[in-house]
């Protein structure tokens, strides 16, 4: 079958479902947008799985998982997103043994499979059928800025403007150990665009 890749656009709060998020896949060739409900936990799980340089103390479930996988020599190849039925989506885990080659796939919901896929840096794939059926043409001028992950308000982040580099890097470890992952995203996303302005 041929698969269409997806890339990660971003997270934003769901303006329809209370104490939810929307995941925004793209598909880069036709721009078309893949947009799935997700629920706070996996939400913050692929924020960190995305961010790489935050830890929290204790290991998240798709964490775990992520270290089991590892230990019995697997590695995750793919996730693929094969069906759509009443607005869910239906997705497929595939591994490999790197030891014998055996293939695995598990079914998964899709929030699970694209947060462990983000922790193995492993790409997402759909059918023509599923962007056809639930796939949206959005044009977003700076998907970086408009959609990251768990910024409240702009009064937060003009609060951590005011803030120095050094209390910053305090107030982020204090989250994380706290495992107050939304503010620590906040923190981590304000020390990027520090370092970018340096750079």
């Amino acid at each position: 079958m041929d698969y269409k890749q997806l890339i990660i656009r971003g997270i934003s709060y769901s303006q329809t479902q209370s104490g939810a998020y929307a995941l925004l896949l793209e598909h880069e060739e036709s721009h078309i947008k893949l947009p799935v409900v997700i629920g706070n936990f996996e939400a913050q799980s692929i924020s960190l799985g995305l961010e790489k340089d935050i830890h929290p103390p204790r290991p998240l479930t798709h964490d775990l998982f992520t270290k089991f996988i590892v230990s019995t020599h697997y590695e995750l190849i793919s996730v693929i997103i094969y069906q759509i039925v009443d607005g869910v989506f239906f997705s497929n885990i595939n591994f490999k043994n790197k030891a014998n080659e055996e293939e695995l796939i598990l079914d998964a919901r899709t929030s699970d499979a694209v947060a462990m896929a983000v922790r193995f840096d492993a790409p997402i794939f759909t059918t023509q059928q599923v962007l056809n059926e639930a796939g949206i043409l959005l044009e977003l001028e700076d998907v970086s800025k408009e959609e990251q992950p768990f910024s409240e308000t702009v009064q937060s982040e003009d609060n951590l403007k005011a803030v120095s580099m050094e209390e910053l890097q305090k107030l982020l470890d204090e989250a994380v150990k706290e495992e107050d992952f939304d503010t620590a995203l906040e923190i981590q996303e304000e020390i990027k665009r520090r370092k970018r302005k340096i750079d």
